[in-house]
């Protein structure tokens, strides 16, 4: 191991005390500024390191954070999770944290099979993105021996602290644009209860709705998804309403997409006949090419959250527990028209 630098051999070199060594490093009085300087330079090219850097370096630790994912989530198109897994390692690595990718197969979470990164102790901690099955959620919470934290969603059947989209909000902030673009009949896509998230963003729409006088619809909460797979590819769960609205909320641009296309064949023209808007700002390659409006979740502070609670979590410091909820913002595309 190399010997570390001391002030004296920094005062032999330069035949000075280490008083003035001191002095000079501290920028304290009684030291030229010439010679303050060649200190400095000295002390930068043989390593010096003062006792506070050097309790500061010791006192950094670097963890293996585990990170899981449903196989669900991962199709023929670009996952938006992936992104978000991106950004989270991306960050992990800015606080000399390493991560874990396990994408836990659809199989494994039917048969209640713990990930591997647990079952072999590899992880310090843990981030759990989107929402996997009820009964895997629960064993998941008994088998983990580490500290955890759950990204963009939240359960109330577990106790862990989540970091999430403000989607209740961010519904209601969408909603209402549309009613400033003139539309009343507004109608909302997303199976309610297939996710916290997807529910919170209907209550976000009722909100707007009954501040402007309207009342919900029950033929227009249309759902977009199996309650089994959670697949809305395939559009199969989606059917118009035979009254039909002016514009539609969607829970998530993926969603959006597939109505736009659904809409499309059915003979009307989006934006001119009926406007759509999603949630997330994501692009689907493939899914639809027409710009749609949408709310922009902020990945990059949710991931931020995320590492920081964790790593005081895994610090043994006290960290706010809860959720904690991260706003967007709107982007305007071309999905959406004023009403005449």
């Amino acid at each position: 191991m190399a010997k570390s630098v001391k002030l004296a051999d920094i005062a032999a070199i330069l035949n000075v005390s280490t008083v003035t060594v001191s002095k000079a490093l501290s920028d304290q009085k009684g030291v030229s500024d010439e010679m303050r300087e060649r200190i400095k330079t000295l002390a930068q090219e043989m390593g010096y390191k003062s006792p506070s850097e050097k309790k500061l370096i010791k006192s950094k630790k670097s963890y293996n954070i585990g990170v899981l994912i449903s196989e669900r989530y991962f199709n023929q198109y670009e996952s938006y999770y992936l992104q978000v897994y991106q950004v989270v390692a991306t960050k992990a690595v800015s606080k000399e944290c390493f991560t874990m990718l396990e994408i836990v197969s659809m199989k494994d979470e039917q048969e209640l099979v713990m990930p591997k990164l647990l079952q072999e102790d590899k992880v310090d901690g843990l981030i759990i993105i989107g929402l996997m099955k009820e009964d895997y959620l629960t064993r998941l919470d008994q088998f983990i021996k580490v500290p955890f934290i759950c990204l963009d969603f939240y359960d109330k059947r577990i106790e862990c602290d989540a970091v999430i989209s403000d989607s209740f909000y961010g519904m209601y902030m969408l909603t209402n644009y549309l009613f400033d673009m003139g539309h009343t009949d507004i109608a909302y896509v997303g199976t309610l209860l297939y996710t916290d998230s997807i529910t919170d963003r209907y209550f976000g729409y009722c909100k707007s709705l009954l501040e402007h006088g309207q009342k919900v619809k029950d033929e227009w909460v249309i759902d977009d998804r199996s309650m089994e797979t959670g697949d809305v590819r395939s559009g199969t769960e989606l059917h118009l309403p035979k009254e039909m609205p002016t514009a539609f909320v969607c829970n998530c641009d993926m969603t959006a997409g597939v109505l736009v296309e659904i809409l499309k064949k059915a003979g009307y023209r989006v934006p001119e006949d009926i406007s759509v808007v999603g949630f997330d700002n994501y692009l689907y390659p493939s899914v639809c090419r027409l710009g749609i409006t949408s709310y922009e979740v902020d990945i990059k502070e949710m991931a931020k959250k995320a590492i920081n609670n964790l790593i005081k979590k895994m610090n043994g410091e006290y960290c706010k527990p809860g959720i904690h909820i991260v706003d967007g913002h709107i982007v305007l595309k071309e999905s959406v028209a004023r009403r005449q």
